[in-house]
């Protein structure tokens, strides 16, 4: 299979549309932040705003992302297929010019053959009274080579639609970055112009102030073996950076943490953080235990992973490491047991 020429890569499919079409709106979000710049006494609170919407931003980009890898791995299995179906064709056109070149040896070569070879075969095919002057098996394999054409066809057509939707996709993840990344740097210039205090305050954030944060005496254990495993890969990225798209392991966005974490555990979880919230059994706060899911805001843009004792681990915002962070730090959207 490795052998087979590939076409150039170029190109998506028609889920990419709709990731295509989330940028967009994710977008235009972001584009709505008004211009001026935020009282004085507002300057945390357009901080706070601008990490909000970076993150639903990176939620977007993040499904978009994973959209455009599935779809490159689709893209080169139909480029071998494709492969695959050209040798098919050219061994039955093979078979067929070998039947005719005999036909000629013996005195002459049936008329339907020798238009087969000089033409296309479909209007040819069509037609029942020319049908009629070939043999039974020599119909048979002629309209078996029609649906083998036929096939590789609309597959070609099929990758080289892909291909130009996965470019486009290409190039609108790459605007995208660009503009999270610019509402970021604001972000991280209005931080840098607070007093030492404020930022000092902001940086506390919603941190429940304890010093020694990398151990919960008393948590309740995890719902399971992944979960506790899960829990621990957690733990271990303590300290590590929020790095917007990232998911491990030397830095992390909040839902690249967790399905990091549950991948050092054998389990496969969605890359975004509305996906992640549903992929498992909804649970209440009273019932959450270590390795849980927790999912912030309506929309589900942020998650953490519930650690015991009213805790999360969670990656916050760029700036800010991976950390335990009071559970109700936010309004809860879900808790999900994985």
């Amino acid at each position: 299979m490795g052998s087979h020429r590939r076409l150039a890569p170029s190109g998506f499919d028609r889920g990419s549309t709709a990731a295509v079409g989330l940028l967009s709106v994710a977008a235009a979000l972001l584009g709505a932040v008004p211009a001026a710049a935020a009282p004085h006494d507002d300057r945390r609170a357009e901080v706070d705003r601008l990490h909000t919407e970076a993150e639903r931003a990176t939620e977007a980009y993040n499904k978009a992302d994973a959209r455009t890898d599935a779809l490159r791995e689709e893209v080169t299995t139909a480029q071998d297929s494709i492969a695959r179906q050209q040798e098919r064709v050219n061994a039955m056109r093979d078979a067929l010019g070998s039947l005719a070149g005999a036909q000629y040896r013996s005195g002459g070569i049936d008329p339907s053959l020798a238009l087969l070879l000089s033409a296309e075969p479909d209007d040819y095919l069509d037609r029942a009274s020319v049908l009629d002057r070939i043999t039974t098996r020599q119909a048979g394999e002629l309209r078996e080579l029609q649906q083998a054409m036929r096939d590789l066809a609309q597959d070609r057509a099929e990758a080289a639609r892909k291909l130009t939707e996965l470019e486009k996709g290409r190039k609108a993840v790459a605007a995208h970055k660009k503009t999270v990344e610019r509402k970021l740097a604001k972000a991280r210039a209005l931080l840098a112009a607070l007093p030492d205090d404020e930022r000092a305050a902001y940086g506390r954030g919603s941190r429940s102030g304890r010093e020694d944060l990398t151990a919960l005496a008393g948590a309740a254990a995890p719902a399971s073996g992944r979960a506790a495993a899960a829990f621990a890969a957690a733990r271990s990225a303590l300290g590590k950076p929020y790095v917007w798209g990232a998911n491990g392991p030397s830095g992390f966005d909040c839902s690249g943490l967790t399905q990091w974490a549950y991948a050092q555990a054998g389990v496969g979880i969605p890359r975004t953080s509305q996906a992640q919230s549903g992929a498992g059994q909804r649970v209440s706060l009273a019932e959450a235990r270590p390795g849980d899911l927790v999912a912030y805001r309506d929309d589900a843009s942020h998650i953490g992973m519930y650690a015991g004792n009213g805790q999360v681990i969670h990656a916050p915002y760029p700036g800010a490491p991976v950390r335990y962070d009071p559970v109700g730090m936010m309004p809860i959207s879900s808790i999900t047991r994985v």
